[in-house]
């Protein structure tokens, strides 16, 4: 029997780019597994993003499931709302991808491989730093590379482990070999992907990273200062409390 894959998509006002990033995603590859698409929008009031997810239903047919929450539940709450989907219906395999475009859907079959290939790999991170200049080439801006580099290495320094980007939102796993629990103590917003990585690396389960190409657009974001803060508060307190 054929594993299930689910792919789902976390928006927020991600207008047209969302019909950008389905148009990305290798079906061609997906049709030779049990897979299903599942765009969970977090409560956009934009409008126009809900009108791209409906056309990019129309288009893309059976396999695209939609949820549109009734009120946002931030970042986090908006994977834990696809994770649930994925555990309830049982799926073996999850790859999240950002509405936004901004991680390539093309490395899905990269992602997908290695994670198939051993129940050794729990997860599978897309990290835009092993090419650090390819992280310049798509346009990262230097306090975001320079402050991965920085947090990265604290990272690698408090817990003994060799990841090269420990701040990537592209993420395939292993629902078999992680305790649904992780998932849903993790954070609701921004510092869900770190508060899954610590629990990961405490219980030994392996991360393996890929090397991915990304792209920045013009969009600026203003949490980079309060992520920074509360990715330090919360390695440290997890390093001697094993709180999140």
């Amino acid at each position: 029997m054929k594993k299930k894959i689910l792919i789902f998509i976390v928006t927020y006002k991600a207008s047209f780019r969302i019909l950008n990033l389905i148009k990305k995603i290798p079906f061609k590859y997906l049709s030779k597994h049990n897979f299903e698409i599942y765009i969970s929008d977090d409560d956009s009031d934009d409008k126009v993003t809900v009108k791209y997810i409906n056309l990019a239903k129309s288009k893309y047919g059976s396999k695209i499931k939609i949820n549109f929450n009734k009120k946002n539940l931030g970042y986090g709450g908006n994977i834990k709302k696809c994770l649930s989907y994925a555990f309830k219906r049982k799926f073996d395999y999850a790859l999240m991808l950002h509405g936004d475009n901004q991680y390539n859907p093309k490395y899905i079959s990269k992602m997908l491989n290695v994670i198939k290939s051993s129940n050794k790999y729990s997860a599978v991170s897309g990290s835009r730093m092993m090419k650090k200049e390819s992280a310049i080439k798509g346009k990262m801006p230097f306090y975001k590379f320079l402050g991965n580099i920085v947090l990265t290495k604290f990272f690698n320094f408090l817990f003994n482990t060799k990841f090269t980007d420990c701040h990537t939102g592209y993420w395939a796993y292993n629902l078999k070999t992680i305790n649904k629990n992780f998932f849903f103590n993790c954070d609701n917003n921004f510092c869900f992907d770190i508060d899954l990585r610590l629990q990961l690396v405490n219980n030994n389960l392996y991360i393996k990273e890929i090397p991915i190409k990304t792209f920045y657009g013009t969009e600026k974001s203003s949490f980079h200062i309060v992520y920074a803060i509360r990715f330090f508060f919360k390695i440290f307190k997890y390093k001697l409390l094993r709180v999140l």
